[in-house]
């Protein structure tokens, strides 16, 4: 009876840790800081948060600003910090590990010393070995043997900080940080016990640093990859693509039921809270009704989110960075789930749902991605033997819309070309629709890309820049309706301004292009190319009326006498 009774107490006091948690992660900094402080056991609190919400919640307030938190931290917490900041690759910074030393120090003293002697006596040896030197006076020495640049806490262990090279303000910043850290901390451990003290200062010269960075290291790596954070180059593995079919093959994942203590352990609020998108994932975790599942698969998406975190090799240290990641995820998993649930025009929602509690996130994750990959494999391939490749032309040649899709499949992680319509140029594909659409300009490209591979195209002026696939066909086909050479010289502002008078139906503004011209352009392509002009309308039909709707919008409504070389794109003009 008193198990059970202690049990429930346990469960009760979880819940309402939970409770509290959510409702100050979801305050402004101001308030949270208030709430927990209000709070009978502001500690318990504080313990309560998981160590990533804790290392987000203090960056978000102010590292500066969080010191009665920091003093509050459990000790993993504090290592959970010194993993994620103390490190650049796989060396320690010493930059770093000062500032977040220091902020410890300040924010507690006594438990610093006593934390740092029970958990991290290795780690501050190694850092005093990289920072001071120590020479010990004997009973007979004079202490005038040593430079003034020494100081003694105790007439036998003289110190010296170690110089460092100081090349900006930042750095020298940096050592008078590192001056003032290294003297209160050594005056603190010093008070607490001066034993102690010799004896840290001893050690500290018996470690070798290579060894223990190198362990060091391994530990780290161990710790976070528990959360997610795998080493690098395991980490890439997210971005290796899995065909939907060959998901059957693979292993389900195990999903504990009915365990009511695994119910109240602490999930990232951080990841968890930034499920806001309407998509085919956050859909279909609405629809899982057990809490216990719904738990341990967003401790699993945390987890996804941290890998791919490492993959992109990216420094998260607030909300805003890590909801891009989350985005990310989720939208990629839901690529996945679209691909792995429809069929012919049916979407089977409740199959996403047990796809999500089948299957790990991280192998649906790869079935989205992996459509992208192809997608960017199809565009590398070509571009090596394209027709413009081939001539020297750069990737500018096709203009701004086309050259933005097209550049961003060929980088090494494609990204969709979003031409600020949601405030950034690129971005990540968000839906199917999104790889459908740089599919289609994708097709578009290679299509006009193989149609003037059958041209005839002699350059004469190097046009670098100003070249691009719609001024040389257009500029082509004027030069031929003017009786002109093949040669794509630039036309003579009065022989622009002579086809510019056969180009229009009427006189009325804003003008439309002759039906009439029309034909005569794609006449001209099919006489060049030796293509049908029904081949050519049923595969750049579309590309070609765009065309046209550019030329009535750029010059529909500019009178001939207007026409100024200058603001001329869509001809090669002079």
């Amino acid at each position: 009876m008193n198990e059970n009774k202690e049990l429930k107490q346990t469960v009760d006091l979880y819940k309402n840790l939970n409770k509290q948690r959510k409702k100050i992660l979801s305050l402004p900094a101001e308030k949270a800081l208030d709430c927990i402080f209000d709070s009978p056991q502001p500690a318990a609190i504080v313990h309560s948060f998981p160590e990533e919400d804790f290392y987000f919640f203090i960056n978000d307030i102010g590292v500066e600003d969080s010191l009665q938190l920091l003093s509050l931290a459990s000790d993993k917490q504090r290592e959970y910090i010194f993993d994620i900041e103390a490190w650049e690759k796989d060396r320690i910074s010493i930059n770093n590990t000062t500032k977040w030393l220091a902020l410890f120090l300040t924010a507690d003293p006594q438990r610093f010393v006593r934390w740092f002697l029970t958990k991290k006596t290795e780690f501050i040896e190694f850092y005093l070995f990289k920072n001071i030197e120590v020479k010990i006076r004997e009973h007979d020495q004079d202490p005038s043997i040593f430079s003034d640049d020494f100081f003694t806490l105790d007439d036998v262990f003289y110190i010296k900080f170690i110089d460092l090279p100081v090349d900006t303000e930042s750095e020298s910043n940096f050592i008078t940080n590192r001056n003032e850290f290294l003297s209160k901390f050594l005056d603190e451990l010093s008070a607490y016990d001066h034993n102690i003290f010799q004896n840290v200062l001893l050690e500290a010269f018996t470690v070798i640093p290579a060894e223990y960075e190198e362990e060091a290291f391994r530990l780290r790596n161990i710790r976070l990859a528990e959360k997610g954070f795998l080493p690098f180059d395991e980490a890439i593995g997210i971005y290796q693509p899995l065909k939907p079919e060959a998901l059957s093959g693979q292993r389900t994942k195990f999903i504990a039921d009915n365990s009511e203590g695994r119910s109240y352990i602490p999930v990232s609020y951080y990841s968890t809270g930034m499920l806001k998108e309407d998509n085919l994932f956050t859909d279909s975790l609405k629809k899982i009704e057990k809490e216990d599942v719904l738990q341990q698969i967003q401790v699993e998406l945390a987890g996804l989110a941290n890998q791919i975190i490492v993959a992109d090799q990216r420094v998260i240290k607030n909300k805003e960075e890590l909801n891009d990641i989350v985005k990310k995820t989720c939208e990629y998993i839901s690529i996945g789930l679209k691909l792995l649930t429809e069929e012919g025009a049916e979407l089977d929602k409740n199959r996403a749902v047990s796809l999500i509690q089948k299957f790990p996130l991280s192998k649906i994750f790869r079935v989205g991605y992996g459509l992208v990959l192809e997608l960017k494999w199809r565009a590398e391939k070509w571009h090596k033997r394209s027709w413009f490749k081939k001539n020297g032309l750069p990737l500018s040649f096709w203009g701004e819309e086309w050259v933005g899709v097209l550049g961003g499949l060929l980088i090494k992680k494609p990204l969709y070309y979003d031409n600020y319509r949601t405030g950034v140029l690129y971005r990540e594909f968000y839906s199917v629709e999104d790889i459908k659409y740089a599919e289609k300009i994708l097709n578009e490209i290679i299509a006009f890309d193989n149609l003037l591979s059958h041209m005839t195209v002699k350059f004469a002026p190097p046009y670098s820049n100003l070249l691009t696939c719609k001024n040389l066909v257009l500029t082509l086909w004027a030069r031929h309706y003017l009786g002109l050479s093949d040669i794509l010289i630039p036309l003579d502002i009065d022989e622009f301004k002579m086809f510019f008078d056969n180009l229009w139906e009427s006189e009325e503004k804003p003008r439309k292009t002759s039906i009439l011209m029309k034909e005569s352009f794609l006449n001209r392509l099919s006489a060049k190319t030796g293509f049908d002009s029904y081949d050519i309308s049923r595969k750049l039909g579309q590309t070609m009326e765009n065309l046209f709707s550019e030329i009535e919008n750029e010059y529909g409504s500019v009178s001939k006498k207007d026409l100024t070389p200058k603001y001329i794109h869509l001809f090669i003009t002079k």
